[in-house]
């Protein structure tokens, strides 16, 4: 497979929204706004922005919302996590039969990201005959309104390397990778982190990292939305 024959994206849009509460009581975080646009329409226009034409789209928090807003989209699947809640990994392996591809784009639907093609070193960089996982990354000075410690170096090979007990990481993840579907044989049934996944295949050599090269923000939050704004702003993105 080339990375031209990534045509499907996953997009993770069914979590409770608890930090962004109260914009979520009565409205599921993919459906808030940033500059006046859904986060999962957004989402969405990043992932066609670089040729991928299909969506698989997870809900379950107020998922009839969701379901709702995607109905006119013949090209946007509903994955319903209504009963079930399935974290991120268990959320993609529920999905697999509708994504029905040997590799896909997964996108988190909360993330904003700024300049051109923000998704494309992805497609670039994909080489499945020796990555089951690829994960898009910013420096951690790019990461607008991020505190923390940082999430990942990489090796000389570009594999993924985890903080560990280092006191600080190089790059952060910004929530959009390309997953083969054999990185979820053998995974277990219902509700599990894709950290899972990510670490049997650092194990195995099979994950690694690229940089997206403008900037990114986490919108897990109500200041979320305003960093989110404002970099947008600034970037001329508006």
């Amino acid at each position: 497979m080339t990375s031209s024959e990534i045509d499907t994206a996953m997009v993770l849009a069914a979590g409770l929204g608890t930090r962004m509460k109260p914009l979520t009581n009565d409205t599921p975080k993919p459906l808030l706004r940033v500059a006046g646009s859904t986060l999962l329409d957004r989402t969405l226009s990043r992932a066609r922005e670089i040729g991928v034409a299909r969506a698989v789209v997870n809900a379950h928090y107020l998922s009839d919302q969701v379901r709702a807003h995607l109905c006119d989209d013949r090209d946007v699947l509903l994955s319903d996590e209504t009963d079930h809640l399935l974290e991120t990994g268990g959320g993609v392996k529920k999905a697999l039969a509708l994504i029905d591809r040997p590799a896909f784009l997964v996108v988190n639907s909360d993330n904003v990201w700024t300049g051109a093609a923000a998704l494309q070193p992805l497609l670039d960089a994909w080489r499945p005959e020796t990555m089951d996982a690829l994960l898009l990354m910013v420096p951690i000075e790019n990461a607008r309104g991020y505190t923390r410690a940082g999430d990942f170096s990489l090796d000389p090979d570009g594999r993924l390397v985890r903080r560990g007990d280092a006191l600080r990481a190089p790059f952060v993840y910004t929530g959009a990778q390309i997953l083969s579907a054999e990185a979820f044989d053998g995974a277990p049934e219902g509700p599990f982190s894709l950290n899972l996944v990510w670490d049997a295949l650092i194990a195995r050599g099979r994950a690694f990292g690229c940089a997206h090269a403008g900037g990114w923000v986490d919108v897990g939050t109500p200041e979320g939305i305003t960093t989110a704004e404002a970099a947008l702003a600034e970037a001329g993105e508006l």
